[in-house]
């Protein structure tokens, strides 16, 4: 895969280059030959792509997680928060875990159906189900696709306890849905809080709402009656870590009524 720019060149992005995909057979490196060339655009446009949904449910055993199973609607992120865990997963479908997780986006379709189809198996045995285990739900993709509603409006119909993990305000469109799924006592969202600073929010999760607007939909959310809590994450030792008490306090005011919290993870490709 060839390198689409130096780093730090593209504006609104929070990779600043393309790691190779380490499953490709191939790789092409970009040299400079001297000959004049015109200079290349500071900005990527997002592209998305529309997969055809096999299965809906992902499992895990990993004992460090509270769920046994997660739903997630898209593939790659908009938000582009430089230290997402999720990102080794795009090389799967022969993308990069840098540009590509935030610029090249896969919408899943048919994800309903066969959500009811998984949950209608005769073995099936309903626990919580994790919304945005490996991408945000509710990133700007939601607002034209709108199949995180709809997988929502699927488990109040069939009274499905879920869980949502977001950093965005989007969350608040479907507002009176979660409050209704709150009153059946299936619903639990967490919003992501990193930094209350601005500055450093704009490096680390470059197309995330800010800190304010986060802690907006907290109080929304607490107004409506829908259990809300905060994720303090990732803690990133000698960036944030001093911050844990302070977004603690500012969430709890908000009206959260729980905390978790996240260690900073690097997996192969996002280390660098």
């Amino acid at each position: 895969m060839t390198s689409l720019g130096p780093p730090s060149s593209y504006k609104g992005r929070g990779a600043t280059y393309d790691p190779h995909n380490r499953f490709a057979p191939t790789r092409s490196v970009a040299e400079d030959d001297g000959w004049w060339r015109e200079e290349a655009s500071t900005t990527i446009a997002t592209e998305v792509r529309e997969e055809v949904s096999k299965s809906a449910l992902s499992w895990n055993k990993s004992p460090d997680l509270p769920f046994d199973r997660s739903l997630n609607p898209y593939r790659g992120c908009e938000h582009g928060c430089v230290y997402c865990y999720a990102r080794p997963s795009h090389a799967y479908w022969d993308l990069s875990p840098g540009l590509d997780f935030e610029t090249k986006l896969i919408a899943r379709s048919g994800l309903v159906e066969r959500l009811k189809e998984e949950l209608c198996q005769p073995n099936y045995v309903c626990r919580p189900i994790n919304l945005s285990g490996n991408t945000d739900c509710y990133q700007p993709l939601e607002a034209t696709h709108q199949t995180t509603r709809r997988l929502l409006e699927l488990l109040l119909e069939c009274r499905h306890p879920v869980t949502l993990v977001t950093k965005s305000t989007l969350v608040l469109r479907d507002l009176e849905l979660l409050a209704e799924m709150a009153e059946h006592r299936l619903v639990r969202v967490f919003v992501s809080l990193t930094s209350l600073d601005a500055n450093l929010k704009r490096t680390l999760e470059p197309r995330a709402a800010s800190p304010q607007a986060r802690l907006r939909a907290i109080r929304e959310l607490n107004t409506a009656g829908i259990p809300v809590g905060t994720l303090i994450s990732p803690v990133i030792p000698g960036l944030t870590d001093h911050e844990i008490e302070k977004l603690l306090e500012a969430a709890s005011r908000a009206g959260a009524r729980t905390a978790a919290w996240m260690l900073l993870r690097l997996p192969y490709e996002v280390a660098p």
